[in-house]
């Protein structure tokens, strides 16, 4: 087993916003914060695609000049019509997160922007003012992180790890819930995400009996319908690690809500790391999954410290949605 690495000093620091990435942002802020621990600097990546990811773009998205605009006005008509809809939009760059994931079709992104403001009328108590400084507790658990490298294809890489690190007693699976929206929420700010998509790697190493009891069927299909209709980033794998034989008593909870493509991207792996390799570089990996990113792993309470520099966007990122009449109309409907 590899020595432990010991941590190197944490810091902060500061980015202006230049005037290309403010039109990325829903708020005003000024400057982006930088996580710096060791050589490596973290941060919220908001500038334009790079000449390769705009290649990846015109590829798997239809991204072409061509397409670009006229997805845009489109999209922009269809929300103009929805008097019950509330969102930015002479914001191009916001219209784009939900284009990109729907391969520039208007009609669809219009669907998937309704599924996404619609998920949360649905489920307010886990959305109503949702921002990392709401949050601590989850992120000093230390039961989710972001790996510091993207993996071979440009993906960003959210670990949870519900097993040896997770106390039930002290952190609700509605809290980690939120975590997870809130890394997600970030990954949507980032151009190269939205093209690129994001990994989830579940590590259930040490997942007792005591815990599989937190799991039920209502939150089993709220994951699953948050993954599959309602949110706007491109999920290309969710890969099951370390597992114990009774984690087939929480995935047949999920099961039944899955539809192909999702669970054709749900991948087990076990201890089997060659299997994991298949899918993730071992130069981006740290050594707990048998690679060779000799970097220690970036703790909650660190990422909770950046995100909660950014708590003025998510703010901004709440003002938008149904207007209140929809919520109460879905609320009668619902006592019919």
């Amino acid at each position: 087993m590899a020595p432990d690495v010991p941590a190197p000093e944490v810091r902060f620091d500061y980015k202006p916003v230049t005037e290309l990435e403010r039109k990325t942002l829903l708020s005003d802020i000024d400057e982006l914060p930088n996580i710096i621990i060791g050589d490596r600097v973290l941060r919220l990546e908001v500038e334009d695609l790079s000449p390769e990811m705009k290649e990846v773009a015109r590829k798997e998205l239809r991204e072409n000049p061509d397409n670009i605009q006229a997805a845009i006005e489109e999209l922009r008509a269809l929300l103009q019509e929805d008097e019950e809809l509330t969102v930015p939009l002479d914001n191009d760059t916001w219209l784009i997160r939900f284009l990109r994931p729907t391969k520039f079709y208007p009609e669809s992104a219009y669907k998937l922007i309704q599924n996404y403001y619609a998920f949360k009328i649905k489920h307010n108590d886990v959305y109503d003012g949702l921002k990392p400084s709401t949050e601590r507790n989850v992120f000093e658990q230390n039961i989710l992180t972001v790996l510091p490298e993207r993996d071979q294809d440009g993906r960003r890489v959210l670990i949870l790890e519900l097993g040896k690190k997770w106390k039930p007693k002290k952190c609700s699976l509605d809290e980690v819930f939120k975590g997870a929206v809130l890394f997600l929420e970030a990954a949507m700010m980032e151009p190269a995400s939205q093209v690129a998509g994001a990994q989830v790697i579940f590590d259930m190493d040490g997942l007792t009996l005591q815990q599989t009891w937190q799991f039920t069927p209502p939150f089993a299909k709220r994951i699953v319908d948050w993954l599959q209709d309602s949110v706007p980033l491109r999920i290309k794998g969710i890969h099951i690690v370390n597992q114990p034989y009774i984690f087939n008593m929480v995935f047949a909870l999920f099961k039944p809500f899955l539809r192909e493509k999702l669970r054709s991207r749900v991948i087990f792996h076990g201890t089997d790391r060659e299997s994991l390799h298949k899918y993730f570089n071992p130069k981006m990996l740290p050594d707990t999954y048998g690679g060779n990113l000799h970097v220690p792993t970036i703790s909650g309470s660190q990422w909770y410290e950046l995100l909660l520099l950014c708590d003025k966007e998510y703010d901004a990122i709440n003002a938008y949605g149904y207007r209140k009449r929809k919520a109460e109309k879905d609320a009668k409907s619902k006592k019919k």
